[in-house]
């Protein structure tokens, strides 16, 4: 997890979230729903953008799991985070966690979304806040910055 090898011995219909926040102390994942709807609780398992509030721990052995926690040690996150500064994206920031999570999965496939593609990608992210123009426009503006990266 977060590019180190953890073990952890749990219930196994434990939710991926709660060993997350509880057990790891990554607190970056936040819980919106707890459905699976809103995407605050997002993370990348496998290099799939998945809401860790719907997995349960027992089926993740041997899985590459990344939280925003993890996330923030990478260049490729400096990057979507000066742009979602810079088109001042974030608002409240309850949703900005999953939404980045969300951006690395698009641009690890799309290095150069179109905004069609950009809204496909953060289709599984709730912003009650933006209105998604400026995230939109913050992830446009990554895939530029970061050309080459992804």
């Amino acid at each position: 997890m977060n590019f180190k090898n953890v073990s952890i011995v749990a219930e196994p219909i434990k939710r991926l979230l709660d060993v997350l926040r509880e057990d790891f102390k990554f607190i970056g994942v936040k819980e919106g729903c707890g459905e699976g709807e809103c995407g605050a609780c997002s993370v990348i398992i496998d290099g799939k953008l998945i809401n860790s509030c719907l997995v349960p721990i027992g089926t993740l052995e041997g899985t590459k799991i990344i939280t925003i926690d993890g996330y923030r040690e990478t260049p490729k996150y400096e990057i979507v985070k000066q742009s979602f500064e810079d088109v001042g994206a974030v608002q409240c920031g309850f949703c900005i966690p999953g939404m980045i999570m969300a951006t690395e999965t698009l641009l690890s496939k799309k290095p150069r979304p179109s905004e069609a593609d950009i809204r496909e990608g953060i289709s599984g992210n709730l912003c009650r806040c933006t209105g998604y123009n400026m995230i939109v426009e913050a992830i446009s503006l990554a895939s530029v910055r970061g050309d080459g990266l992804w």
